[in-house]
C-alpha cells in the first residue's frame, strides 16, 4: 500500500474515524489490530506469501512465553539464536545461500523492524524490566502495528502498551492542524524534496556506473554529485516518511518516538549516529553496545583500556548494524566503513583529550573552523559510505572503485566536506542575521496557518503531477 495512493487515503479515514466511533479500549484495540491485518494483506497477492511471516511471529511469541516460565541465559541464548537464524533464512542473505530457501514467494517487508520488537522483549523479560504479560493480540500489534511495520520508528513495548487503546484523544482543532501540518510536511519531503533528488539521482547515475571516456575530475564531480543526491534522496525520504506516520499516530493517540534531530548538523561521526535514525541508533545502545562493553571490560578489568574496548565495542556494533541493513557482500563493507567511522572518531576523540586536555580539547571543538570542519568532514564520510546502499552489487561496486582509485575517492571526499562545510557556514551566517519571522510571529492566525497548510497540499500535488511517478520508501527494501 503506497503512501500516495487513493487506497492508503481511504484506508487511513477509514481508521481514524473507526478508532473514534468508541472510546471503549477492546473496542479500539481491535480496530488497531484490524488496521494492521489489512495493511499486511495489501502486500500479498496470495494467503501463503503470509505464512513465513506468521511463522516468524510465531517462534518470537513462543521464545518469550519460555522466557515467562523460565527467565534463564540458557532459555535467552536459545530463543535469540532461533529467531536470528529464522530471520537470515527469510531474509535470504547472499553469503548464506547453501541454506537454501523456500519454493514460493513471500512477504519480507518488515521483518527487520519485527526481529528488533521481538529480541527487545526477550531482553527485557529475561532481566525483568518487563514484567507485564503480554497476550498473542496485544504481541501482534505490538510487533506489526502498521504505523511502524515497514521502517519503524522503534518503540519499546512499555511505552507501546502505555497508549495500546488506553490514551483519552481529544480531537480538536489544535491537534488536528498539528497532525495535518505534520503529515503535510511529511509529504512535503516525500513527494517534492525526496521525489525530485530521486529524479536527478536517476538520471546522473547510470552515467557514472557505465564506462565512459570521464576525465579524473569530471569522474570526481559526477561520483560526488550522485552520491550527494542519494543522500538528499535517503534522508528527505526516510524522515518524510517518518512525519506522516508520527502525524497520523497522533490522530491514533499514540506518541511516536522521534527518529531524525538534525542529523547534518553534527559535529562528530558518533553524534551524526545519535541523531540519524535514533530509534535504531538507541536499539543497538542498549541492547548490543552497553552489554557488548560490559562483557569486555569483564574480560579486561583494566581501567586504562576502557577507552580502547569502547572503539572495539562500536566497531561491532556499527559492523552488525550496517549488515543488517542489506543481504549482499555490499552490506558487510558498509557495516565496516560504519563501525570504522564510529571507531576513528573515537580514537580521535581519546588522542585529543590526552595530549591536549579535556579544557583545550574542549576548545578547540569550539572553535568555528574545528565545527564547520567536522561537520564537512562527518557529512562527508556518510556520503561515500552510502554509496553501498546504491550500488548493492559488488562486482559493479568494485568496478566503480577501480575507475575513481584510491585518490579519486580521496579527491571526492574532499570535495564534498569542504562544500558542505562551507554551505553549513554561509547558511548559519545568513540565519543568524536574517531574522525571518515564523508563522507564529506573523499575524493572520488560523486563516494564515491553514493558507500556509493549503500551499503544502497544492505543492506536493503540482509536483507529483509533474513527475509523473508516485516515490516509493527506500527503507522498505532493507
Amino acid at each position: 500500500m503506497s503512501l500516495t495512493s487513493p487506497l492508503f487515503f481511504a484506508f487511513l479515514a477509514a481508521v481514524v474515524i473507526a478508532f473514534h466511533i468508541s472510546e471503549s479500549v477492546p473496542y479500539r484495540r481491535f480496530v488497531l489490530g484490524a488496521a494492521n491485518a489489512i495493511f499486511i494483506a495489501s502486500y500479498l497477492s496470495n494467503v501463503t506469501q503470509v505464512l513465513p511471516l506468521l511463522a516468524f511471529l510465531g517462534l518470537g511469541y513462543a521464545s518469550i512465553y519460555a522466557l515467562y516460565r523460565r527467565q534463564s541465559p540458557l532459555v535467552l541464548a536459545a530463543g535469540v539464536v532461533a529467531i536470528l537464524c529464522c530471520y537470515v533464512f527469510l531474509k535470504r542473505f547472499s553469503f548464506f545461500e547453501g541454506l537454501g530457501q523456500l519454493p514460493f514467494p513471500y512477504l519480507t517487508i518488515g521483518l527487520s523492524y519485527i526481529l528488533f520488537r521481538i529480541l527487545h522483549i526477550m531482553v527485557d523479560v529475561r532481566s525483568g524490566d518487563l514484567t507485564e504479560r503480554i497476550g498473542p493480540l496485544a504481541f501482534f500489534r505490538f510487533t506489526c502495528n502498521f504505523l511502524c511495520f515497514v521502517s519503524g520508528p522503534i518503540q519499546r513495548y512499555q511505552d507501546f502498551s502505555a497508549m495500546d487503546g488506553k490514551a483519552a484523544v481529544q480531537i480538536d482543532a489544535s491537534v488536528v492542524y498539528a497532525a495535518f501540518s505534520r503529515i503535510a510536511t511529511g509529504y512535503v519531503k516525500f513527494v517534492i524534496i525526496a521525489a525530485t533528488a530521486d529524479y536527478a539521482f536517476t538520471f546522473v547515475s547510470p552515467h557514472l556506473l557505465q564506462p565512459s571516456g570521464y576525465s579524473f575530475l569530471k569522474l570526481c564531480a559526477v561520483y560526488a554529485t550522485v552520491a550527494s543526491l542519494y543522500t538528499v534522496y535517503l534522508y528527505f525520504n526516510f524522515s518524510g516518511y517518518m512525519d506522516i506516520v508520527i502525524g497520523i499516530g497522533t490522530l491514533l493517540g499514540q506518541t511516536l518516538p522521534e527518529n531524525f534531530d538534525r542529523p547534518f548538523s553534527a559535529r562528530s561521526f558518533l553524534e551524526f549516529w545519535q541523531r540519524w535514525h535514533m530509534t535504531l541508533s538507541q536499539w543497538f545502545k542498549f541492547y548490543l553496545f552497553n552489554p557488548l562493553l560490559m562483557l569486555l571490560m569483564t574480560w579486561l578489568p583494566s581501567p586504562a583500556l576502557t577507552s580502547y574496548l569502547g572503539v572495539l565495542a562500536f566497531f561491532i556494533t556499527f559492523g552488525v548494524m550496517g549488515i543488517w541493513h542489506g543481504t549482499t557482500a555490499v552490506f558487510v563493507i558498509y557495516g565496516l566503513l560504519m563501525g570504522a567511522g564510529a571507531s576513528i572518531n573515537k580514537l580521535w576523540q581519546v588522542a585529543c583529550t590526552e595530549r591536549l586536555g579535556k579544557k583545550r580539547y574542549r576548545a578547540l571543538t569550539e572553535s568555528t573552523a574545528y565545527i564547520y570542519s567536522a561537520r564537512g568532514l562527518t557529512v562527508a564520510y556518510f556520503v561515500l559510505a552510502l554509496t553501498c546502499l546504491w550500488v548493492p552489487e559488488l562486482p559493479q561496486f568494485t568496478s566503480l572503485l577501480a575507475r575513481l582509485g584510491f585518490a579519486g575517492v580521496v579527491a571526492t571526499f574532499v570535495v564534498v566536506a569542504a562544500a558542505f562545510g562551507f554551505a553549513a557556514l554561509i547558511l548559519d551566517v545568513v540565519q543568524a542575521r536574517l531574522r525571518i519571522p515564523t508563522l507564529s510571529g506573523i499575524k493572520g492566525g488560523e486563516i494564515t496557518r491553514n493558507l500556509h497548510l493549503a500551499g503544502k497540499m497544492m505543492a506536493i500535488v503540482a509536483v507529483a503531477t509533474l513527475l509523473h511517478k508516485a516515490p516509493d520508501f527506500v527503507y522498505k527494501a532493507f
